[in-house]
């Protein structure tokens, strides 16, 4: 086995050749000040449904804990910048945007194998032990590949890279190699503030702090309840995930259109029309986003955000695809069915579903959306 200087070299080569965009070394140690960060996340609740990360805080603070005999981390980035702007759809208001990374196959699969082909090369040709990790382990992937010099995190607590803006897809492989460690890249935000200005729920309490519970990300793909009202309108016709915080990142202009074709972009995903969507079952929802993230939240929670996106078009044409839930057999899907049509209809229409349908429903929360004072007389007008 040659020195690590050497190693690391032959490692960045074979990586480029795998199709990975942007390559680090970090140590197998702890990235400062992120523990007592992770630690403060966690006690103010900013993780929200999301228990598992507080369930491996130990792991997730430190990769000594989660492997003692790694001495090397080599962490990985595929770009996945998007032709043109993703905001530009939130003009559209008859469409659903789906985040752009969501677009296209599942990041975890083509990663994880591109990450297995690399860390079998690298236990043939140098040996040692070896572990890859894609978003599937208490990682903390984005300080990781900043102290491996690949980018510096945000203010948006997102990785930004000065030839990829923010636009990374991100992978590690743990190794039990000695490997020569780069330095950790420097924070270049600046001053700037684009980022936390322009989030529609006000989801980042102060720089390089998000509360999960107001980000539309985490509401539109984890959260598997309700959402509040006082988020609805805010969502716009995002009906899976939010890049806007991404999108107007200043570093975003050195990055190109990702070329990858094994993580090209599905045209039907691009502008899907919502009342299309609206009408997916289970079988649809599934054929339509076969290999890609959303097929993961599930039909019901993804119906639910259309709804919402629906509720948020101002186009009475629409109704139509909201009044055709109102059976459905979920109750998340019934309770935004019903919060869209307040928005839609004009309020004696609506008092007329609310005399043929509330008086029938057995679930609590949809009753409470068929009761609900935002149920305004001007809400057709909103």
């Amino acid at each position: 086995m040659s020195d690590g200087l050497a190693d690391a070299a032959a490692i960045r080569e074979r990586a480029a050749a795998l199709g990975f965009d942007a390559v680090g070394i970090a140590r197998v140690e702890p990235v400062p000040h992120q523990s007592s960060r992770l630690a403060d996340f966690l006690a103010a609740g900013h993780h929200a449904g999301m228990d598992w990360m507080a369930a491996n805080a130990d792991r997730r603070a430190d990769p000594r804990v989660l492997w003692p005999e790694a001495r090397s981390i080599v962490m990985l980035g595929v770009d996945y910048a998007p032709d043109g702007d993703p905001m530009a759809l939130l003009a559209r208001r008859d469409r659903g945007i789906v985040s752009a990374y969501a677009r296209r196959r599942d990041y975890h699969d083509v990663v994880k194998g591109r990450l297995k082909l690399l860390a079998g090369w690298m236990q043939s040709r140098h040996g040692g032990a070896v572990k890859v990790f894609v978003d599937t382990a208490p990682v903390m992937e984005k300080p990781l590949a900043a102290a491996a010099g690949i980018g510096w995190q945000g203010k948006h607590t997102n990785l930004v890279s000065a030839e990829h803006g923010s636009w990374l897809f991100l992978g590690a492989i743990f190794t039990t190699l000695a490997l020569e460690p780069d330095a950790p890249h420097a924070d270049r935000c600046g001053t700037c503030t684009r980022c936390l200005d322009i989030c529609p729920t006000d989801a980042f309490p102060a720089p390089y702090r998000l509360d999960a519970r107001r980000c539309i990300a985490y509401l539109t793909i984890e959260h598997k309840g309700h959402i509040a009202p006082e988020f609805r309108r805010a969502i716009g016709n995002r009906v899976f995930g939010c890049d806007d915080c991404l999108a107007v990142c200043p570093w975003n202009k050195f990055a190109r259109a990702a070329r990858d074709g094994v993580l090209a972009a599905r045209a039907e995903l691009e502008a899907p029309d919502l009342a299309t969507l609206a009408a997916l079952d289970d079988a649809g929802f599934r054929r339509l986003f076969a290999g890609t993230p959303v097929k993961r939240t599930g039909r019901d929670r993804f119906v639910r955000n259309v709804l919402v996106a629906i509720g948020n078009s101002g186009d009475p044409a629409l109704a139509a695809a909201a009044r055709a839930r109102l059976a459905d057999a979920s109750p998340l899907v019934r309770a935004m069915a019903v919060w869209a049509l307040s928005c839609l209809l004009a309020p004696a229409a609506f008092a007329e579903l609310r005399a043929a349908h509330a008086a029938d429903e057995p679930d609590a929360a949809v009753s409470a959306e068929w009761a609900s004072p935002a149920l305004r007389p001007d809400a057709a007008s909103a």
